[in-house]
């Protein structure tokens, strides 16, 4: 536990390295900021900082940089301190504002991943519910031609998912529209994983009937697809421009663990775990992939129970995590009651 002086000349000495990306050396800290104490005194806490892991010297003549360290111990400070009515009201207009710019659910999710890249300038992603725990609203059936139909599945949360049908035979309009109020009675209100294991009233005698069973597979194979399209993210070129990624062998690991939707999922996933509503926070080497020991992520779930999304910022562990944080909570927010 730092004590408040150490832990105000940490948050001065990170202030700097975040807006400059260079060492910082104890005459700078004195200089630009009002620590209130001599520059003796200033380093002195910088040669305690080090040695307890919290700074480190890069070479001998440079000045101190932040460890993983020392950037958590500057969260964990500002997670402490957040909150407050104002800062609240203050989320929640802009939160609001990002509402009233949306015309639909697509849209607030798109208009919330540029709002994130543009108030952070690092990697935005905001990842919708997973569509297994998704409760069914609505299922429709449209008949294109006698061979072909087109499945809808509207969810309770408004997303919509859609997917051709293509039959051996020639199926009539009246035969859709029976098959359509059938799964409406036995699936509306239930999740994916309901439908899998055959729960339900109404449901085992429904899987008798060969095109009850056909469209049962189109609905379930339309909403694996859209589980697969949960993420979406901006501002690769934004990360791309930090100094810390200049260097192809510095970038090159991030993008690869970014660019697998796979790793991309579960990493998130983790974040939608956590139910105590506050941000979650992993600094470089916290990050269970390794290939991400040079960045940050920054994390909120939204929504109600099973049905949660995550936001969430991806940049370098020289973050204004101050800022991020906030926007991650706006973003929350404005997606918080979908």
């Amino acid at each position: 536990m730092l004590s408040d002086r150490r832990q105000k000349v940490l948050a001065a000495l990170i202030e700097e390295y975040v807006a400059r990306a260079l060492p910082v050396g104890s005459r700078t800290l004195t200089e630009r900021y009002q620590l209130g104490v001599s520059p003796a005194t200033v380093r002195n806490e910088l040669s305690v900082l080090e040695d307890g892991g919290y700074i480190a010297q890069p070479h001998t003549s440079a000045g101190r940089i932040p460890t993983d360290q020392g950037y958590r111990a500057f969260v964990d400070d500002l997670l402490s301190q957040e909150g407050g009515e104002q800062e609240d009201e203050r989320c929640q207009e802009a939160a609001d504002k990002l509402r009233k710019s949306a015309s639909e659910l697509d849209d607030l999710v798109e208009q919330t991943s540029e709002a994130l890249t543009r108030l952070t300038d690092c990697l935005s992603i905001v990842l919708a519910p997973s569509v297994l725990d998704l409760h069914i609203k609505q299922l429709s059936l449209i008949s294109l031609t006698p061979t072909n139909a087109l499945v809808v599945v509207v969810t309770e949360d408004g997303q919509v998912f859609n997917r051709h049908m293509d039959f051996a035979e020639e199926v009539s309009s009246d035969e859709l529209a029976r098959v359509q109020h059938l799964l409406n009675e036995v699936f509306g209100g239930n999740t994916l994983h309901d439908i899998e294991h055959g729960l339900g009233r109404g449901m085992s005698e429904a899987f008798a009937d060969p095109l009850v069973r056909m469209t049962l597979d189109e609905v379930l194979s339309c909403l694996r697809e859209g589980e697969g399209s949960r993420a979406h993210s901006l501002g690769f070129s934004s990360l791309l421009s930090q100094p810390e990624f200049s260097q192809s062998e510095a970038v090159l690991p991030v993008m690869q663990v970014l660019e697998d939707d796979t790793v991309l999922l579960h990493i998130l996933d983790d974040t939608a775990c956590q139910t105590d509503g506050r941000p979650t926070v992993r600094i470089g080497s916290e990050n269970q992939a390794s290939q991400l020991s040079g960045v940050s992520v920054v994390a909120s779930r939204y929504g109600r129970g099973d049905s949660a999304g995550v936001v969430a910022v991806i940049g370098p562990t020289r973050m204004d995590y101050s800022k991020v944080l906030r926007a991650v909570r706006i973003a929350g927010t404005a997606l918080g009651d979908l």
